[in-house]
C-alpha cells in the first residue's frame, strides 16, 4: 500500500458496504480492533482445554468431512492441520484479481475475530499484514462448489500463512509463500489445532466475488440511467410515464427512486417541452417502462447487498466455538446458499440492464420509430453506420442470458456423499463481473448511439446535467460522420460505463448508501 493510505480499525458485525467498497478499490490500511483480542484468546483457550482433556471433537482432533470419526493423536495435530491445507490446495484457472483477494483477506480477518473460530489473534492480524503490504496470494479462481466453504481456494489463501504457495507482491511479482511472509517479516505459521480448518472453511471468497459484482454492478446500472436519459432525448420521448404519481400508486421504492432520478436527469432540458404536443401518446416499453425494469434491478440489488455485508461480518467456518459454555458445536454456516441466492438475483439485473439498454439501442437505428436517420448516419448504405454495433450489443445481452441461468440450482454431491448438497455459489458470484463487462459494453454502444442521435437533431439542448454527460462522452469518441473502426470507440464507451465521474442524482440511489449491518 501507498503512504497515502488511510488507517481504518475492523470491528466484525459493524464493517458496512462503505468500507467494504474501499477495501476492494485499496487505499486503507487495516487494522482489527483492540476489543477482538480477548474473545479470540477465550475461544483458543476452549480449543486448548479439548485437546489438554483428551477430548474427541471434531475439528480439532479428528479427520475431516467423511473421515470426521477418525481420531487423531495429539502428537499428529500440527501435521492434520498443516495436511488439510495443502491436501485442499488444489484450484485452478487464473488467479483472483488482487482487488477481490484484498475482500478475502479483510473478511476473513473479520470471521476470525468473531471470537468463535479457536484460532491464534496473530494468525488474523497476519492476514491484515499481508493487506497493508500489498501482498495477495495467488488463488486460482476455480474449484470450489460454495459449501463447507471455499475450501479450495481459501486453502491457497492458508497456504502463504505457512510458508507455501504462491503470492502477488504490491507491484505483480509473484513470489513464494515463505518469501511473502518474509516481506511482512513473520516466519511462517506452524497451525495449531483447528486453524488450519478455520481459515479453509468459510464463505469469503464467494461473497468478496459477489461483493466484486455488486460494486461493477452499480456502475452500469447508473450508466444505463444515463444513457436512458440520452435515448429518451434523442428519439424526443415522452416524460409523462416519469410522472411521480404514476410510481408512488404501485409503491415500489426502487421504481420510484428511478423514475425520481431521471426526472432529476431531465431538469431544465430545453428539448422536452418542445414536443409536449406533439401527439405521441405511448413510447417503446425500452423506454416508457424505464422506472419499471431498472426500479426492479435497484431493489435486486439492494437486496443482494444486504445479504452481502451481512456476510461479510459472519462467523462462517465450523465447527463454532462458544466460550460462555465451552462448547464447541458442529453445524453448517460454511454453506454458501445466501450468497448463490445474492449473485443470482444480481446476475438477473445485470442481465436485465443490458437487455433493455439493448432494446433502446435497436429503437435508435430505427427510423421507423425513431425519427432518426436510419442506422444514425448520413448517406445510409455507403455508410453502415451503428448498424453492425448493434451486433455485438445484441451478442452480449443475449451470452448474459445464458450466464443468468441460476447458479444456485446446481449441485453435486462431494466428499463421499457426506456433502450432499452445495450452492454453487463460488461459480455464480465469479460469473458475475463477465456479465458486468458485458453489460458495460452495450450500455456504452448505447450512450455513443444516443449522443450521435442528438447530435443529429441539434437544436435545443438537453438539461445541464445530461448535456455535461454528452459533452464527457464526446471528449472519449467523435461523432460519426462517416464509416470509421469503431472498437476503440466501444471500448472507450465501455470504460466509461464502468468509471464515468456520474452525477450524484445517480449515485445516492444505489446499494452504496446501506450502512447498516445486521450481523
Amino acid at each position: 500500500m501507498n503512504t497515502k493510505s488511510t488507517a481504518v480499525t475492523l470491528n466484525p458485525g459493524q464493517v458496512d458496504l462503505a468500507l467494504l467498497r474501499r477495501i476492494h478499490a485499496g487505499g486503507v490500511t487495516l487494522q482489527l480492533a483492540a476489543s477482538t483480542a480477548a474473545p479470540m484468546e477465550a475461544a483458543r483457550a476452549a480449543v486448548q482445554r479439548i485437546v489438554d482433556h483428551d477430548e474427541v471433537v471434531y475439528g480439532i482432533n479428528t479427520g475431516f468431512g467423511k473421515l470426521a470419526s477418525t481420531r487423531i493423536g495429539n502428537d499428529h495435530l500440527a501435521e492434520l492441520q498443516r495436511n488439510l491445507v495443502l491436501s485442499h490446495s488444489v484450484g485452478t484457472g487464473e488467479p483472483l484479481d488482487a482487488a477481490v483477494v484484498r475482500l478475502v483477506l479483510a473478511t476473513k480477518a473479520v470471521s476470525l475475530a468473531r471470537g468463535h473460530s479457536g484460532v491464534r489473534p496473530a494468525l488474523a492480524d497476519s492476514l491484515l499484514a499481508l493487506f497493508n503490504a500489498g501482498i495477495t496470494p495467488s488463488i486460482p479462481c476455480k474449484g470450489s462448489v460454495g459449501a463447507s466453504g471455499d475450501l479450495a481456494p481459501l486453502a491457497h489463501l492458508a497456504c502463504v500463512l505457512i510458508g507455501e504457495g504462491e503470492a502477488f507482491t504490491a507491484d505483480g511479482q509473484r513470489v513464494s509463500g515463505a518469501e511473502a511472509m518474509r516481506l511482512i517479516g513473520l516466519p511462517p505459521f506452524v497451525l495449531g489445532p483447528k486453524e488450519g480448518l478455520a481459515l479453509l472453511n468459510g464463505t469469503q471468497v464467494s461473497t468478496a466475488l459477489a461483493l466484486s459484482g455488486l460494486f461493477g454492478a452499480e456502475r452500469v446500472f447508473a450508466a444505463a440511467l444515463m444513457s436512458g436519459a440520452l435515448s429518451l432525448e434523442a428519439i424526443q420521448g415522452s416524460i409523462k410515464p416519469f410522472d411521480p404519481r404514476i410510481h408512488a400508486a404501485r409503491g415500489q421504492p426502487g421504481q420510484i427512486a428511478v423514475a425520481g432520478a431521471v426526472r432529476a436527469l431531465l431538469e431544465g432540458s430545453e428539448i422536452v417541452p418542445s414536443h409536449a404536443d406533439c401527439g405521441r401518446v405511448q413510447d417503446p416499453y425500452s423506454v416508457r417502462c424505464i422506472p419499471q425494469v431498472m426500479g426492479a434491478c435497484l431493489d435486486n440489488l439492494n437486496h443482494a447487498a444486504r445479504v452481502l455485508v451481512i456476510e461479510a461480518n459472519a462467523a462462517s467456518d465450523n465447527p463454532l466455538v462458544f466460550t460462555d459454555t465451552g462448547e464447541v458445536i458442529s453445524g453448517g454456516n460454511f454453506h454458501a446458499e445466501p450468497v448463490a441466492f445474492a449473485a443470482d438475483i444480481m446476475a438477473l439485473a445485470i442481465s436485465e440492464v443490458g437487455a433493455i439498454s439493448e432494446r433502446r439501442l435497436a429503437l435508435l437505428l430505427d427510423t421507423g420509430l425513431s425519427g432518426l436517420p436510419p442506422f444514425l448516419v448520413k448517406d445510409g448504405g455507403l455508410n453502415s453506420g451503428f448498424m453492425i454495433a448493434q451486433v455485438t450489443a445484441a451478442a452480449l445481452a443475449s451470452e448474459n442470458k445464458s450466464l443468468a441461468h441460476p447458479g444456485s440450482v446446481d449441485s453435486l454431491p462431494t466428499s463421499a456423499n457426506q456433502e450432499d448438497h452445495v450452492s454453487m455459489a463460488t461459480y455464480a458470484a465469479r460469473r458475475l463481473g463477465d456479465m458486468v463487462g458485458n453489460t458495460a459494453v452495450v450500455v456504452g454502444i448505447e450512450a455513443m448511439a444516443a449522443a450521435q442521435g442528438i447530435e443529429l437533431k441539434r437544436g435545443l439542448k438537453s438539461s445541464p446535467l445530461v448535456e455535461a454527460e454528452f459533452a464527457a462522452i464526446r471528449r472519449k469518441v467523435a461523432f460519426l460522420e462517416r464509416d470509421r473502426y469503431l472498437a476503440p470507440d466501444i471500448e472507450s464507451m465501455k470504460q466509461w460505463a464502468l468509471q464515468a465521474q456520474l452525477p450524484a442524482i445517480l449515485l445516492n440511489i444505489l446499494p452504496s448508501h446501506i450502512t447498516e449491518v445486521l450481523a
